[in-house]
């Protein structure tokens, strides 16, 4: 084998609303493929399936993807509340001490969207299901018809929307050569408190935490808030990042 593996975390579906299932969604696998040049391989998102020390000792590198489902509030102290739900707490359970193992063994870790929040969660902090909601702050879900629908079109939904500001010097600056880059936006639930173990590198116009990395981390562990995954292909800012990804995970490789 030449190319590197990296897990990349599954989502519980029910298809056909009775088949339980675990899901990826294809954007990751292609950016995985393509632009990191690793190779993707998909595990369970539940305790019951996924053994974390044989799962590292696989891998080179772990993606901890978006999704649908929410962080469970229970593991930053606040009380569930039925219109924030879905969650998925089984993917907690597995998110939350592979995130904690990746950084200690010195495995590379990258968390988008709901996966960032987890990596701020692991590191000690906390999210607001709806971060809209604290004065000052903008709309960041995904855009909407006037009926209250998805917009149909693909290309608006992940459309740039924001720009964030980068700690200059800092990792994602170096990453990106720049101190200001512009992203999209498809998330509710952000980062209230920051975790103690993390930094946060990147901040939005309306001062959203945009991207984090551990602090004592040894090698790359960084989440964004925005969908990196989308369009990697061409898109500079989401290439460069799995670019670096794939650059961190072949060095892994290549020290084992």
């Amino acid at each position: 084998m030449t190319r590197p593996v990296i897990g990349v975390i599954g989502n519980a579906r029910l298809v056909e609303s009775r088949f339980a299932a675990q899901l990826v969604g294809d954007n990751n696998l292609r950016a995985i493929t393509e632009v990191a040049g690793a190779l993707p391989l998909m595990f369970a998102g539940s305790p019951s399936l996924t053994d974390i020390p044989d799962l590292l000792d696989t891998v080179n590198g772990v993606l901890l993807t978006g999704a649908r489902a929410n962080v469970h509030p229970s593991h930053f102290n606040t009380e569930p509340h039925p219109k924030h739900e879905p969650y998925d707490e089984d993917r907690d359970a597995v998110a939350m001490p592979l995130i904690r193992a990746c950084v200690e063994r010195g495995l590379p870790v990258f968390g988008i969207c709901r996966g960032f929040q987890e990596m701020n969660v692991a590191a000690g902090g906390s999210l607001h299901p709806e971060i809209r909601e604290l004065p000052g702050r903008m709309n960041h879900r995904m855009p909407r018809l006037e009926n209250g629908e998805i917009h149909p079109d693909l290309e608006v939904v992940f459309a740039d929307r924001h720009d964030v500001r980068l700690v200059p010097g800092g990792t994602f600056a170096r990453i990106f050569g720049r101190d200001v880059i512009r992203v999209n936006s498809l998330h509710g639930q952000g980062v209230l408190e920051l975790g103690e173990q993390v930094v946060a590198e990147g901040i939005a116009e309306d001062g959203t935490i945009e991207a984090i990395r551990f602090k004592d981390a040894r090698e790359f562990a960084l989440g964004v808030q925005w969908h990196a995954e989308h369009d990697p292909q061409t898109n500079p800012v989401n290439r460069a990042l799995f670019q670096a990804f794939g650059d961190a995970v072949r060095r892994h490789k290549n020290s084992r």
